[in-house]
């Protein structure tokens, strides 16, 4: 009886498992199901235009390289860097906008600037002119002397 009792103790503590991990369910096959499942949804993504084929390489690569433990990883990652691109295509858009009403600006500018001169009569062009001389003359005499 006491020996019947250790056996049945032993068979419950111990299991009865037979082989190593690896000679169950070999890694490599956990591997293969693993890349299927996340080209699958690679695929799927490509043909539904959710990524472009550059982000589908990006990605294929990074998957053939276990950078994504699941599937549920990969589509975080993949909305992530959606959404990175996103924000980064408004703020590019942003400062072209800015840049074009700066661009806008300055022509304006330069435009207002030429009518202003064009408005000056040639007699107080000439008058500064005259001004402008004299004074030049004035700092070579001094400078010399």
């Amino acid at each position: 009886m006491c020996q019947l009792l250790t056996i049945i103790i032993l068979s419950i503590l111990l299991g009865k498992r037979k082989g190593t991990m690896e000679a169950r369910l070999p890694t490599k096959i956990l591997w293969m199901r693993r890349m299927r499942v996340l080209r699958r949804l690679l695929r799927k993504y490509r043909e539904s235009k959710k990524i472009d084929k550059h982000m589908y390489h990006d990605m294929y690569m990074k998957v053939k390289g276990n950078v994504f433990k699941n599937k549920r990883v990969l589509m975080e990652s993949i909305h992530k860097s959606k959404a990175e691109k996103a924000r980064e295509k408004t703020l590019s858009d942003q400062f072209e906008a800015k840049r074009a009403k700066n661009k806008a600006s300055r022509e304006r500018k330069i435009a207002r600037r030429e009518e202003r001169l064009a408005q000056v009569s040639p007699s107080v062009l000439e008058y500064f002119l005259v001004f402008f001389i004299k004074i030049e003359n004035l700092m070579h005499y001094q400078h010399v002397h």
